[in-house]
């Protein structure tokens, strides 16, 4: 992000680590994707693990300002915490459930992913065939990427007479794929090729199957052939895709992390510091300790890069410990001093894609493992409230709130799970 808001200085914010989230930009990027695509295709929102670490609730909001259609998380629970909230868009579950949940996504009128015909035959006995109301699903084909789904034509036989029953509305048929973010286009192509193969086996079905999905950010960016029906868009809703093979739109990240100097040493040259004397100086030097550790999702991985701080470069030294880290500084510093972690200081700028490359990993691992220790803070709130419709907004997208009380009755649904 280009600047620090006020929101950061609201008081009250206990600790001085917060990771501040512009509601704006995520609305902002769904729109931009929403433009690149053909004007049917639909979007899909993926808001699980708490947003891919921005708010959960509050990418929710976002995505629905920007049209979204859809929402989708991993797990029930994070299912409940929307519904908790007044989301009214129809979530699916992405993480086959618990034969004996299927009650609970009824009642909460959610959309299942199934795998197979076994799933159905369990699930029958917490849902007869008289019961009242529907089960939408989306059925899931593997095409590649080995981790769950259909992957012979035999398994789909046997499942199609499970999906013709009358309280089945099989609302999908999909597939993700696995090397949509990288340059060579080769195993992508396969996928897609068997995804289509696939795709006429729901055909043949005659079942009426309502989106065919098989493109998520990156491949949604990159090949707007291939968004069929529907798309789902996750990391690029945060700001996070293959620039350099995307060049047809331009996303923002969301999120900035920042934190302040709590304590300003000198460390003369010779003298050790960190865990297991992890460091030691090469010449006299200032040193700056930060209230931000490992425990808040900064892991050791994270030895060696830089943070920013008076618009320069400071790098990590020292083993990064627990709650606190420890920063060679450019020169004496004030405590107090703000220390940018994710974000922009002046014209130095730090940015996921250049901690993930450090770490070997993606820009989404980065996000998410930015723990519930971290306040996040939200700009751009007036824009995300004028959507909803409940009578009394929940305390979901106000600055500083970080997480909000759902109801009784959802909280006794979540300790049930």
């Amino acid at each position: 992000m280009s600047e620090v808001s006020e929101v950061s200085e609201v008081n009250g914010m206990l600790r001085e680590t917060w990771a501040e989230v512009s509601l704006n930009r995520i609305r902002e990027n769904m729109l931009r994707i929403r433009k690149s695509l053909p004007y049917s295709v639909k979007l899909m929102a993926v808001v699980k693990a708490n947003g891919y670490g921005h708010g959960d609730i509050e990418s929710a909001a976002a995505a629905e300002r920007a049209g979204a259609d859809y929402l989708a998380v991993a797990y029930i629970e994070e299912a409940l915490r929307l519904r908790g909230a007044g989301m009214k868009l129809p979530i699916l579950v992405l993480t086959p459930i618990r034969p004996e949940h299927v009650q609970l996504a009824l009642e909460l009128d959610l959309t299942l992913t199934v795998t197979g015909a076994r799933w159905f035959a369990e699930m029958r006995a917490y849902k007869p065939y008289a019961s009242a109301g529907k089960l939408r699903v989306h059925v899931k084909m593997d095409t590649g990427l080995g981790r769950i789904g259909i992957r012979a034509k035999t398994e789909w036989d046997e499942l199609v007479p499970w999906l013709r029953a009358k309280d089945i509305e099989v609302d999908g048929f999909y597939t993700h794929f696995a090397t949509a973010g990288e340059a060579d286009t080769t195993f992508l192509e396969q996928q897609a090729a068997r995804f289509m193969e696939m795709k006429q086996w729901g055909r043949a079905s005659r079942l009426a199957i309502r989106h065919y999905h098989c493109a998520g950010s990156a491949a949604a960016l990159r090949f707007p052939h291939l968004a069929m029906d529907m798309v789902r868009i996750g990391a690029a809703m945060y700001g996070y895709y293959p620039e350099k093979l995307v060049h047809s739109i331009k996303l923002e990240p969301a999120l900035s992390l920042h934190s302040r100097l709590i304590h300003v040493k000198k460390l003369a040259r010779g003298e050790y510091l960190g865990y297991n004397n992890s460091y030691r100086a090469d010449e006299d030097e200032w040193i700056g300790t930060v209230p931000i550790g490992y425990a808040d999702g900064w892991t050791q991985r994270m030895q060696g890069t830089d943070v920013l701080i008076e618009g320069r470069r400071a790098p990590i030294v020292g083993k990064i410990c627990m709650d606190q880290l420890m920063i060679k500084l450019p020169g004496p510093c004030a405590e107090g001093a703000l220390v940018t972690f994710i974000g922009t200081q002046g014209e130095q700028r730090i940015t996921f894609s250049e901690l993930a490359a450090h770490i070997g990993s993606v820009a989404q691992e980065i996000s998410t493992s930015i723990g519930v220790r971290v306040e996040r803070t939200y700009t751009d709130t007036e824009e995300v409230y004028a959507r909803w419709n409940n009578p009394t907004k929940p305390n979901d997208i106000k600055p500083n709130v970080n997480r909000p009380a759902v109801s009784k009755s959802i909280a006794g649904k979540q300790a049930a799970i």
